[in-house]
């Protein structure tokens, strides 16, 4: 897990469950097709099953990401977070340049 991600989840009660439900989402979506295609399983039923778990799916992650851009501790960590990759990657170019 991301340093980001751990931070946000430990600080945003809201992200935290909005990533599990993402993620559960996801992984039915993603157990429904391989089990459809390893049963080579076709029709109408089975299309819209898969629609139904993909519209789920997306519509969890598009809740996540809504939050993470509408959420004031969710976007602090973020500029925490972006701030600290900076230094880092100075840091990283500071000591390429002395070798």
């Amino acid at each position: 897990m991301s340093k980001e991600l751990f931070v946000k989840t430990g600080v945003c009660t809201e992200y935290e469950r909005l990533l599990k439900e993402c993620q559960n989402a996801s992984k039915i979506w993603n157990e429904q097709r391989a089990e459809i295609y390893w049963l080579r399983l076709r029709g109408k039923k089975v299309e819209d099953e898969l629609r139904r778990l993909q519209a789920q799916y997306a519509r969890a992650y598009s809740m996540l990401q809504k939050h993470t851009h509408d959420c004031a501790l969710c976007q602090l960590v973020s500029s925490i977070e972006g701030l600290d990759s900076e230094n880092n990657s100075d840091a990283l170019s500071e000591s390429e340049t002395c070798v």
